[in-house]
């Protein structure tokens, strides 16, 4: 009896569970098309995160294993802030790694054919060896400058392979999967400094260079305002931060061997090609930090304690006012030129004039201008800054040698300013030429002294005088 019970309560539980499915599925039925497709949509971001992240990373991690912390390591080392430094660095350690893991590869078999007694003393040689060769090495400037980080990986990665005890198969797998992990994370350092948005070291470099030589000519500008302005008018007001621009340049020469050294990884960009002279841009540099040291004794003398009189300084006022100022305008033309990379036709000028003024002071200082009772202590300090504005103009010379220099290497275009700089101070009277001498006749006057016989203040000369427009030129 209880079994029958037991069967017919199984049969209705049967019973309800089939009328239930039934129900499901006429539910579902009703459901229809678009409730189909609302579903598959919301499963969509699910579906696509999960199909991402086994392409990803399933056959990353089934491919190279715990090794693929490589890749993630190198990222972290090789990455930089401009292109040239992470290039440098990637194609340091590619190489470095590449290389080591070949010979530590010859060097673990040459080890294996010694026998087990003979390994051990056969790695220790090699690794010894290797490591002597690649540290010495890189106490040469030149190759530290350029290969330390690569010979650092290399000591590294060579110790690593060859001092392992894996099996030869072993050995080979693990130079293949560091070696390509390396190389993944290495280029995508580079693709990314490259084309998201690249910060270029040789431009950085371009820039310090003009950047410096603008500071010391506004230095120049206003020195001899400020050295030989009357002492009773007080102190002015206006900004005297020129006067302490130069400071930066001293301290220049590590930041332009960083970037100089940067800009060589570099590939062609913009205005630079790849073999672009950066070594020119060092030679510019040290002209310019000699230069600023001379500056920084010409602002000792500005506030010194000891000065000389007005009277004796008003006697070379002239000349080094002038030497300071056309210097300055000389070098503020040689940094507009290279930031434009444009000939520096106009400078010529400013350093001619310079020049002429240091004739006139050595030739000032030279005629006994002094007096006998003139107090010693109060000449040397006017001697000096003359003797220092000199040196200042010798420099501007050779830094206007220099990018002279550079713009022949680099073909800096040939631009004609617009109007005639100014023309040296000869004495002599000039003739201005107009620009557009080719397209128009023109009536050439020249303005001369009066003559004693006489007394005609011009002359004038007319050539090709026509019916069509003239140009006038005085």
């Amino acid at each position: 009896m209880q079994a029958f019970l037991i069967l017919y309560h199984l049969d209705i539980c049967l019973n309800q569970l089939a009328m239930d499915l039934e129900f499901a599925r006429q539910e579902k039925e009703k459901q229809g098309l678009f409730a189909r497709g609302w579903s598959g949509i919301k499963e969509f971001p699910n579906n696509i995160k999960t199909r991402v992240f086994e392409f990803f990373s399933k056959p990353l991690y089934d491919s190279f294993g715990v090794s693929a912390m490589w890749a993630v390591m190198t990222v972290v080392v090789v990455f930089e802030f401009s292109v040239g430094a992470t290039l440098g660095k990637g194609v340091n350690r590619g190489l470095a790694t590449l290389l080591a893991g070949a010979l530590a590869v010859g060097a673990h078999k040459l080890a294996n054919l010694s026998g087990r007694i003979g390994e051990p003393i056969v790695l220790g040689f090699f690794v010894f060896l290797q490591a002597a060769v690649s540290t010495f090495a890189r106490f040469y400037p030149k190759i530290k400058a350029r290969y330390d980080y690569g010979l650092l990986i290399f000591i590294l990665t060579f110790s690593l392979i060859s001092v392992s005890g894996f099996r030869d198969d072993e050995i080979l797998e693990l130079v293949h999967k560091r070696s390509s992990t390396v190389l993944i994370g290495g280029s995508t350092c580079v693709i990314v400094s490259i084309f998201l948005f690249p910060v270029w070291a040789g431009e950085d470099l371009h820039n310090l260079i003009a950047s410096n030589m603008e500071k010391l000519g506004s230095f120049l500008e206003g020195f001899g305002d400020e050295y030989f302005k009357i002492p009773e008018d007080g102190e002015s007001k206006g900004d005297k931060s020129f006067l302490q621009g130069y400071k930066s340049v001293l301290n220049s020469k590590s930041d332009e061997d960083a970037l100089s050294n940067f800009a060589r990884w570099e590939p062609g960009h913009g205005r630079f090609q790849f073999r672009h002279p950066w070594k020119q841009y060092l030679k510019i540099g040290a002209l310019t930090r000699q230069c600023a040291y001379r500056i920084e004794s010409l602002n000792g003398h500005i506030n010194a304690e000891i000065q000389a009189n007005p009277e004796i300084r008003s006697k070379i006022q002239e000349s080094c006012t002038k030497m300071s100022l056309e210097s300055g305008k000389a070098l503020k033309e040689l940094a507009f030129a290279i930031k434009r990379m444009v000939k520096p036709f106009s400078a010529g000028t400013h350093i001619e004039n310079s020049k002429s003024a240091a004739k006139n002071l050595n030739s000032l200082l030279k005629s006994g201008l002094w007096d006998g009772d003139v107090d010693l202590l109060q000449l040397v300090p006017v001697a000096t800054v003359a003797s220092l504005l000199i040196e200042v103009v010798t420099c501007t010379v050779e830094i206007a040698e220099s990018v002279h220099e550079l713009s022949s290497m680099v073909n800096f275009e040939a631009v004609e300013p617009t109007v005639s700089p100014q023309k040296p101070e000869t004495g002599q009277p000039e003739i201005v030429k107009s620009s557009n001498d080719a397209n128009f006749p023109s009536v050439i006057i020249i303005i001369s002294e009066p003559s004693p016989e006489n007394g005609n203040s011009s002359a004038t000369t007319m050539n090709n005088c026509s019916s069509r427009p003239t140009n006038t030129e005085v």
